[in-house]
């Protein structure tokens, strides 16, 4: 089997899934797409992602594309188990998973972001822009997880998509400088994943060092 990560060292969405494929153990080669470059909007990459956007993996001939699809796609493929079999854990999973990857990080996607800077006259800066929308996102998620199925991890002491989601959004509010002192449950979740090998292997610093691999 060959997979190919088309990745951007820095997204977030190929944060997610260079997670999630340490998790499940695969080897993949890394092919960079530079976004400040606009690799993403070359035709080539656009005839295999329309959207334009990272990541996209191919696995042997199959072109998958969006972050939290490709993690489910590997976890009903026997890949992971990141996804509860209880329909209402499997929900509650989900609910944090989709607080971040889908209310906070489309609203700080860096092209939204640079957008209301430029529209705005540069009157909103980047900064405030970030601490704005990533402040109040993380603070529901925080809220969320005042929960008696919050263990070590976001839900209970197994490893499930909810944390795949959280560390790279951490990662983006200390980028940007974020206070994080308001959110306890937070720092506490990160502080335990991030020691385990295939969080710390997937970081953006240690993916950086690999493009083109």
């Amino acid at each position: 089997m060959k997979i190919a990560l088309y990745d951007y060292w820095r997204s977030s969405a190929s944060f997610r899934v260079r997670i999630a494929l340490y998790l499940a153990g695969l080897e993949f080669k890394t092919i960079p797409v530079d976004l400040l470059n606009k690799d993403n909007l070359n035709e080539e990459y656009l005839a295999l992602n329309p959207q334009g956007l990272v990541p996209t993996l191919l696995i042997d001939d199959q072109v998958l594309t969006q972050s939290l699809a490709i993690i489910e796609y590997l976890d009903e493929t026997g890949r992971l188990n990141i996804l509860p079999e209880n329909p209402v854990e499997r929900l509650r999973v989900k609910t944090l998973s989709f607080a971040i990857a889908m209310e906070i990080h489309p609203v700080c996607n860096l092209s939204v972001a640079t957008y209301a800077v430029e529209a705005s006259d540069k009157k909103i800066t980047m900064n405030h822009w970030m601490e704005k929308f990533v402040s109040k996102g993380l603070l529901a998620v925080e809220k969320l997880l005042a929960h008696p199925q919050t263990g070590t991890f976001c839900h209970g002491d197994q490893i499930t998509m909810a944390d795949i989601c959280l560390v790279p959004q951490v990662y983006n509010a200390n980028r940007w400088n974020i206070p994080l002192d308001d959110y306890p449950r937070i720092r506490s979740i990160v502080e335990n994943l991030t020691v385990i090998e295939a969080f710390s292997k997937a970081s953006p610093e240690e993916a950086q060092k690999l493009k083109g691999n």
